[in-house]
């Protein structure tokens, strides 16, 4: 008997092979027949099943593969990791930019809670409330996430920063050279943890990702030495992936990229890791990521895997009375900041505290200081949010049209809707005014979607709705510029991403592969608006978003959630990476399984 049929949808099945209508019968979570029933291949017409699906008229994916997510705090108290599991993702992986909570000395918690704060805009009093530790180490940190049901799998894998930490104390945490007894222990350290199933180790080399307390990441100036014995130690225990955050992904250091992708290459080729680097477009060089496409393929036919994450639309953050904005800080308007979002935008409607506001002067730092300079960056959202939105629409635009000043025009906007309008300020990768070099980056063979940043800056993005945007702009919708190819769109959300990681018992509709798949109305298939929920520990706020035209998603063949529902269905898992799988053989495993035989969770293939 079949425990699940999914009969008569448009499967697009993850290779980039073209879309075909086929049955997909499921047993034990396992994809075991693909095709028109009856026929070689497809499911047999006279095995019941236990649930049937009609997907007439519905594309059938594999799930999504997220592999730029910040969940490392969420994880441990949200089962659904909401937004993500609202927008099709079946998996995520944790761990990324080089912050994370693990390995961590009991005394250095704290630290690592502001160090998470200041790089993603997590808010710390959440996280405080929300984390249990009962880690230390790196192998216990995964024990604890295994430990919880959940919808979605999860993977993780070891930041530097908390590894130079808890080597280094507050050498680690300033940046100080390491010492060659405290890079062995680090590398050590790193290989014990893919042994335990870490699935890859993240490192962050861009200055300007700050913790609170104003210091970069550990390791943003770490030695090539230091990097070289952190890559032989993965590789020494089974492989896994190195993220890279480039010195020049901001644009703030030139040929940063240059020097990444060459000692990135030579590790590559060195000890068979594949690297993926994080690539976006900057204002002050807005063709530079097309030399950067260029030096990665010149990489790549010499022999290394280096796989450039990219991001779906341009860095974007949500300005309005419920996020952060630019009257922020004048005293008229600090004099109902503690309003409700409603009673506040009444109160600024009275035109004697307006006429204050404007003439008053911003106090702070930070986006205060540069929005109202950039209106032609900045785009309200409108009932179908827009990502690529056209130039007439920015603020300068509106400004222009009806001969109002800037800030009068924000100040209006913010007040619509009884305060819950959004402006869309293209922080990044809009230098243009348009989204070709996205799709020119997506296109490229060697890319694949990344930097969704799930929850993380919960208070200003909600990118990690990127996977609906994939299906709904680029292949459905798009009015200015080349449009994406269903199963190219689905490819890069799915095989591909699996593939790097070594995951590569996902991302295909195929028999003997995992039963995580998407059942989407791909004509109903939306966006719905950003809102702004106090639903984190302590009340915290966050924006989140979700999407109408996902039927159902199927987790290890089991529906987690119908129409946008959780079911209440907690198959997920943790995913240990293949390096468990090699320590088990080897019966070196330690908790994480037994010699000779696979522990729960373990991938089912290398890299």
């Amino acid at each position: 008997m079949y425990d699940l049929v999914i009969r008569g949808g448009t499967v697009v099945d993850g290779t980039g092979a073209a879309p075909r209508v086929a049955d997909v019968a499921v047993i034990g979570g396992r994809i075991v027949a693909v095709g028109a029933s009856g026929e070689p291949g497809g499911p047999s017409a006279d095995v019941p099943a236990v649930e049937t699906i009609d997907a007439t008229g519905l594309v059938v994916t594999p799930g999504y593969v997220d592999v730029h997510t910040h969940y490392d705090g969420q994880v441990t108290w949200d089962p659904l990791l909401a937004p993500s599991c609202w927008h099709g993702v079946t998996t995520v992986v944790l761990g990324n930019c080089g912050v994370g909570f693990a390995p961590v000395r009991p005394d250095q918690r704290a630290w690592l809670v502001q160090l998470m704060e200041g790089v993603e805009d997590i808010p710390g009093t959440a996280l405080h409330d929300g984390i249990r530790w009962n880690w230390e180490s790196f192998p216990e940190y995964l024990d604890a996430l295994d430990a919880m049901p959940r919808a979605l799998d999860v993977a993780a894998q070891m930041p530097h920063g908390a590894l130079r930490a808890y080597v280094m104390g507050e050498r680690g945490a300033d940046n100080e050279p390491a010492t060659e007894a405290e890079i062995a222990e680090m590398a050590g350290l790193v290989g014990e943890a893919v042994a335990a199933g870490a699935i890859g180790f993240s490192t962050n080399r861009l200055a300007m990702h700050t913790a609170k307390d104003g210091r970069p990441v550990p390791g943003t100036h770490a030695s090539i030495e230091e990097l070289f014995a952190i890559g032989r130690a993965m590789a020494g225990a089974g492989s896994a992936v190195m993220e890279v955050i480039s010195s020049e992904a901001m644009g703030n250091v030139a040929d940063g990229y240059t020097r990444d992708v060459e000692w990135t290459s030579e590790l590559s080729r060195e000890t068979g890791l594949p690297i993926t680097l994080c690539l976006t477009q900057v204002d002050n060089a807005p063709d530079r990521w097309r030399e950067v496409l260029e030096l990665v393929a010149e990489a790549r036919a010499a022999g290394a895997e280096i796989v450039p994450q990219v991001a779906g639309r341009p860095l974007g953050i949500l300005l309005g009375l419920s996020t952060k904005h630019q009257f922020q800080g004048r005293p008229s308007y600090e004099e109902i900041a503690h309003l409700p979002v409603a009673d506040r935008a009444r109160a600024l409607a009275d035109p004697e505290r307006r006429a204050r506001i404007m003439t008053e002067t911003y106090a702070g730092s930070g986006i205060g200081n540069f929005v109202s300079r950039m209106p032609h960056k900045a785009f309200p959202l409108g009932a179908v949010p827009d990502y690529e939105p056209d130039p007439s629409t920015s603020v300068a635009a509106i400004a222009a049209r009806t001969a109002r000043s800037v800030d009068d025009v924000f100040y209006d906007l913010f007040c619509e809707h009884e305060g819950r309008q959004l402006v869309l300020f293209a922080l990044g990768g809009y230098a243009n005014q348009n989204c070709d070099h996205i799709h020119e980056m997506l296109t490229d063979s060697s890319t694949v979607l990344g930097l969704a940043d799930g929850g993380a800056h919960c208070g200003l993005i909600c990118d990690a709705s990127v996977y609906t945007s994939m299906l709904s702009h680029w292949v459905r919708d798009r009015p200015r510029g080349a449009r994406l190819t269903l199963e190219g769109a689905v490819a890069k959300m799915t095989s591909l991403p699996a593939r790097l990681y070594g995951l590569t018992d996902r991302g295909v509709v195929a028999p003997g592969m995992k039963a995580d798949l998407n059942l989407i109305d791909l004509g109903r298939l939306q966006l719905r608006l950003p809102e702004v929920v106090d639903d984190l520990p302590t009340g915290a706020s966050r924006i989140v978003q979700r999407a109408d035209g996902y039927v159902a998603t199927i987790v290890t063949g089991q529906v987690v959630l119908r129409d946008g529902v959780h079911t209440g269905a907690r198959p997920g898992r943790l995913v240990r990476g293949v390096g468990a799988r090699v320590a088990a053989r080897a019966g070196t495993a330690g908790t994480v399984g037994t010699a000779g035989a696979a522990p729960a969770g373990v991938a089912e293939a290398g890299t």
